[in-house]
């Protein structure tokens, strides 16, 4: 089965059903020739996001962090609460949004999102510290861009759990100021978006599978791959596996 396959479901539709700003994520890195096999395993209930007859899409996110690398280090540590700040770009439908990501101390992930002038994504406006203060602990602090990713995302909705699934394929990762480009070929991450605690569906067909979840996250790994200075344990076993050298290739 492939994703040509599956019924649509438009973005509006799927906001309204699964918007899931508050969700428990597992990530899983799967050999993109084990997606097909994935997709049958899902069955004929599942529904691909579709927006202007596409069913895949580019993103660009841009990694924002203290200078002292706070968030990096609170994540490299696994804090308790944790936290994350990027803009994040639509490369085919257009748009970019502030999104400011919390972790909390039962493991869910809350997201909240704010729109973003298409031509300031180089740094924080005002209106972004604005909002960065009303949803981060400490007050105000100066930020930096320190990471550039890019990737081609697939949306799936399970309605009978109210689930969602990305698939993210071509990723690479990159540092602001330019320099070589970090890839990760032949792999999609797949990460399940769910409303409870509890293992999902989607988990469970990728245990079946021979998938397990992973400490995998583009902020922390791609840093991590491109600054070997940094702490960086937790994320060996998939830097050693699933990256490989860098290219001379530039943005």
């Amino acid at each position: 089965m492939t994703v040509a396959d599956l019924r649509p479901i438009g973005l509006a539709e799927l906001v309204e059903r699964a918007a899931l700003l508050t969700r428990v994520d597992r990530k899983y890195v799967v050999p993109t020739v084990d997606l097909p096999a994935l997709l049958h395993g899902l069955g004929a209930e599942v529904r691909v996001l579709e927006i202007d007859g596409r069913r895949e899409f580019g993103y660009r996110s841009d990694y924002f962090d203290t200078p002292s690398l706070e968030f990096y280090l609170a994540t490299a540590r696994r804090r308790r609460h944790r936290y994350k700040v990027r803009v994040r770009g639509y490369l085919d439908t257009g748009g970019h949004y502030l999104e400011i990501k919390t972790r909390e101390a039962r493991g869910a992930t809350v997201k909240h999102r704010f729109p973003y002038p298409d031509e300031a994504t180089d740094g924080l406006d005002a209106h972004a510290y604005t909002d960065i203060e009303a949803v981060l602990p400490g007050g105000r602090r100066p930020m930096e861009r320190v990471l550039v990713t890019r990737y081609r995302r697939t949306t799936l909705f399970v309605p009978t759990t109210g689930a969602r699934m990305t698939i993210d394929t071509a990723l690479s990762f990159a540092l602001p100021e330019g320099g070589p480009v970090m890839e990760m070929p032949e792999r999609a991450v797949v990460e399940t978006k769910s409303p409870g605690v509890g293992a999902s569906p989607a988990d469970r067909l990728l245990w079946s599978l021979g998938h397990r979840p992973c400490a995998l996250s583009k902020f922390g790994t791609g840093l991590a791959v491109l600054r070997p200075d940094l702490p960086a344990n937790r994320w060996q076993p998939v830097l050693r596996r699933h990256f490989r050298p860098a290219t001379d290739r530039r943005w």
